[in-house]
C-alpha cells in the first residue's frame, strides 16, 4: 500500500464529499500517520470508512466524522482544547497539530498509556493526557476555546457549556440510539449559548451515560 496516497484518498473519497472542506484540517489528517494508532489486527482497515475497535467498548471515529468535526470547529492555532475520549490518540494528535494545547480525558488507562507512547514518538509536546471518568470530571475554573466530545451524551452537559470561553465552540453528539445529532454549541456571552444541529449520526454513548433498561411486567 502507498500510505501517502492512501491518506490523500481518504480526504478526496470520504472526507471532502461528506462536507469536510477545511483545507488546514484536512492537511493535518494527512500529516498525522493514522496507521500508527490503529491496532495491529486492523491494519488492513486503517483508511476504511468505519469505526475501528480499540477494546471491548471503545472505537476510533470514522475518517469522515473526524473531518466534519474539524470543519465545524475551524481551528486557527491559538485554541486551548479539551477532548473527552482520547481513544487511540490519533484525533488527539491531529487536534494538537491544529491548536495551541490539548487536554484529553480518557477513562481507560490502557488506552491512554498506548496513546501517550504513540504521541511521544511523533514529538508532540502540547498534549496533556488525563486518566479520569469524564462523567465525574471537575473542571473547576478551567475554560477552553474548543471542546470536543468523542462519544455521545443523552443531553448537552451544562458543565461543558460553562467550560467554554466566550466565543468558544463545543462539538458533541446528542441523543439516544434512535436519534442522534452532531451539534455545535457556541458561547455568546456569560449566560448565552447558541446551538446548531450539523448532521444526523450514531456513535456510542459515553460510559455510564447509557439509559437504564426498561422492564415490562
Amino acid at each position: 500500500m502507498d500510505i501517502k496516497q492512501a491518506r490523500k484518498n481518504v480526504i478526496e473519497q470520504q472526507i471532502r464529499p461528506w462536507g469536510g472542506l477545511n483545507i488546514r484540517a484536512n492537511q493535518a489528517l494527512i500529516d498525522i500517520p493514522r496507521e500508527n494508532f490503529v491496532p495491529e489486527e486492523y491494519q488492513n482497515l486503517v483508511f476504511a470508512d468505519m469505526e475501528i475497535p480499540l477494546n471491548n467498548s471503545e472505537k476510533m471515529l470514522s475518517p469522515k466524522i473526524e473531518g466534519r468535526i474539524l470543519d465545524s470547529l475551524d481551528l486557527k492555532g491559538h485554541e486551548d482544547v479539551l477532548e473527552i475520549g482520547t481513544g487511540s490518540g490519533y484525533f488527539t494528535a491531529v487536534l494538537a497539530s491544529l491548536a495551541k494545547s490539548v487536554k484529553s480525558i480518557e477513562i481507560h488507562k490502557e488506552l491512554i498509556d498506548a496513546a501517550k507512547e504513540k504521541i511521544d514518538v511523533l514529538n508532540i509536546s502540547n498534549v496533556e493526557l488525563v486518566n479520569e471518568d469524564a462523567l465525574n470530571l471537575n473542571l473547576g475554573n478551567d475554560k477552553f476555546d474548543t471542546i470536543v466530545v468523542g462519544c455521545a451524551l443523552p443531553v448537552i452537559s451544562e458543565d461543558l457549556k460553562r467550560a467554554l470561553k466566550i466565543s468558544g465552540k463545543l462539538f458533541i453528539v446528542v441523543g439516544s440510539k434512535n436519534q442522534m445529532h452532531a451539534t455545535l454549541v457556541e458561547r455568546i456571552d456569560g449566560d448565552k449559548w447558541k446551538s446548531k444541529s450539523l448532521f444526523e449520526t450514531y456513535i456510542d454513548l459515553m460510559n455510564g451515560s447509557e439509559p437504564l433498561p426498561e422492564f415490562t411486567f
